[in-house]
């Protein structure tokens, strides 16, 4: 995923294609809870989130993990797998996403960690994001629900009889700012997407 522009241009774009209040009322649709873990975006996916009324029937918690220190200390991303592949990895985001979901105790599990400048950071250049995404295998088997297109699926350090899990890697262009915002808008894409395979026999015009 590239996204081209400034700051205002790239955040523009995205939330063209992204809204929130889609994701609260699926996962409250569902009585699916939710979970942010992030690093790269430091919050700010947790609050555009809480932005919609009623979203704390679905949104739980979430921890901001910048430090390799507290994803594996409180989300329990394997010691070994950051210091062989650094923070910016793509089982690393799966297994914040794990992390997240179990340390809040909630169904879904949303990850971002990535490089956002201005220089590149252990041999990643600028843009490099992963999104990592892990939802509990019992609720994904129930509602019929797969990873979303792109998104590959985490083969370390997951459970992975209890979680479906995976990451997605985006190439983002534009200036700090700008990155981060464009992350925070693809993480709700993603969500949207993971959200969009319809349980069997729901009514979808009610």
């Amino acid at each position: 995923m590239a996204v081209e522009g400034d700051a205002e241009q790239v955040a523009r774009t995205a939330e063209q294609n992204t809204d929130p209040v889609d994701v609260v009322q699926r996962c409250a649709h569902r009585e699916l809870t939710l979970g942010t873990a992030e690093s790269l975006t430091a919050g700010a996916l947790s609050s555009r989130i809480a932005e919609v009324p009623g979203a704390s029937a679905v949104l739980l918690g979430g921890v901001v993990a910048y430090s390799n220190q507290v994803k594996y200390q409180v989300l329990e991303v394997s010691e070994r797998l950051l210091e062989d592949n650094g923070a910016v990895d793509p089982d690393v985001a799966a297994s914040m996403a794990v992390g997240t979901a179990e340390r809040c105790g909630t169904d879904i599990g949303i990850a971002t960690t990535g490089v956002a400048g201005p220089e590149p950071h252990q041999g990643k250049d600028v843009g490099t994001v992963y999104l990592g995404l892990a939802c509990r295998t019992e609720a994904a088997e129930r509602l019929g629900l797969s990873l979303p297109e792109g998104c590959a699926a985490c083969e370390k350090d997951v459970h992975t009889e209890q979680w479906l899990a995976g990451s997605l890697l985006l190439d983002l262009d534009g200036d700090r700012a700008g990155i981060r915002a464009a992350a925070v808008e693809a993480a709700l894409k993603l969500l949207e997407d993971f959200l969009l395979t319809e349980p069997a026999g729901l009514d979808t015009d009610s």
